[in-house]
């Protein structure tokens, strides 16, 4: 079983939450995690909080091995000190080809006025260093003796566990409307973060997918400048329950009502299987901490059920809180 979580919007979705509750329920014996540190995905369990930039969300089931998929880019220091802090350096895996971003290019790439101020990076230095792989000037995992003992073909990997019929979970990153070709250029981070694109990160082909699960959150958000239809402003977002701070810039995140119209595209060009929906009690309170569908106030059911209608393909996981558990799960009943 080969399942792939996409972001439907601008990022921001809740998707590490979303990885963290599968490798829980379905005990998948790999996660592979595919883009950047540009990308902060928070995982809240038993109380404890954890805000990671490389690292799979999928770390808090002990017996699910992480690895990083060959188009993924990341810092040394970022990745050793998040298996630290996880706990995971016993059960990581490499791929040869994950390239690896030095103070250089952060440096290169915070000095670049037309990249920090107009289109919004985050200054990780995550575009310089995707500039340099595609140059050929880039280096690779392979080439730092730090990280030769967790090196491994992590395409093969993959696909050796589903031939035993393992169960894998490809974490993707970011949003579709962030995608390098698809999103609204020039605001868009520096990779495809489509499901064709997280597959292609990985290495593997289609036919080997079984599902493909959009995380939408209960509204809008995205981080830095781009269009943004019905944006509300900072005061009205807080009025209503939904201003956020970003994981890894800690920037104001803009916000706006769920657009039917761009979880349609998404779902089209990501040939979406399932929909996930976090933040539910965002915006109905008496859905907080929740698990059961028929436990949840009467609006919100209504709010779910005008979503899924509109949007032809199951809501099957929706979130109802910060911790990982915080989720109604509905893959038994409507798959």
């Amino acid at each position: 079983m080969l399942n792939i979580l996409v972001g439907g919007f601008f990022g921001d979705e809740g998707k590490g939450k979303v990885a963290a509750y599968l490798s829980l329920k379905d005990s998948p014996s790999l996660s592979v995690r595919t883009g950047s540190i540009n990308a902060g995905h928070t995982v809240t369990y038993m109380g404890k909080q954890w805000k990671l930039r490389i690292i799979p969300s999928a770390f808090v089931n002990r017996t699910t091995y992480l690895a990083l998929a060959p188009g993924a880019l990341t810092s040394i220091e970022v990745l050793i000190n998040e298996a630290r802090e996880t706990n995971s350096l016993d059960r990581l895996y490499i791929d040869p080809h994950v390239g690896i971003i030095t103070e250089k290019e952060i440096e290169e790439e915070r000095n670049d006025e037309y990249l920090m101020k107009r289109v919004g990076s985050t200054g990780q230095g995550v575009g310089y260093a995707e500039a340099k792989r595609i140059l050929r000037k880039l280096k690779l995992a392979k080439d730092y003796d730090i990280l030769s003992k967790f090196l491994i073909n992590v395409p093969n990997l993959v696909i050796e566990k589903l031939e035993k019929n393992e169960t894998v979970l490809i974490e993707g990153t970011q949003g579709y409307y962030l995608s390098l070709y698809h999103g609204e250029y020039p605001y868009v981070t520096s990779r495809n973060t489509s499901s064709s694109g997280v597959l292609s990160e990985v290495g593997i082909g289609p036919k080997y997918v079984d599902h493909v699960i959009v995380v939408f959150k209960s509204y809008v958000t995205r981080v830095g400048e781009g269009p943004l239809e019905g944006e509300l402003d900072w005061e009205e977002a807080q009025r209503l329950g939904i201003a956020e701070i970003a994981t890894v810039t800690g920037r104001k995140r803009r916000s706006a009502p769920f657009n039917i119209k761009l979880a349609k595209e998404a779902i089209r060009a990501n040939s979406a299987t399932q929909i996930a929906i976090t933040k539910l009690d965002a915006l109905f309170k008496d859905a907080k901490g929740v698990k059961e569908y028929s436990k949840l106030p009467q609006e919100a059911k209504k709010w779910i059920e005008d979503i899924e209608e509109q949007l032809k393909v199951p809501i099957t996981l929706i979130g109802t809180g910060e911790d990982t558990l915080d989720m109604i799960d509905l893959r038994k009943e409507k798959l």
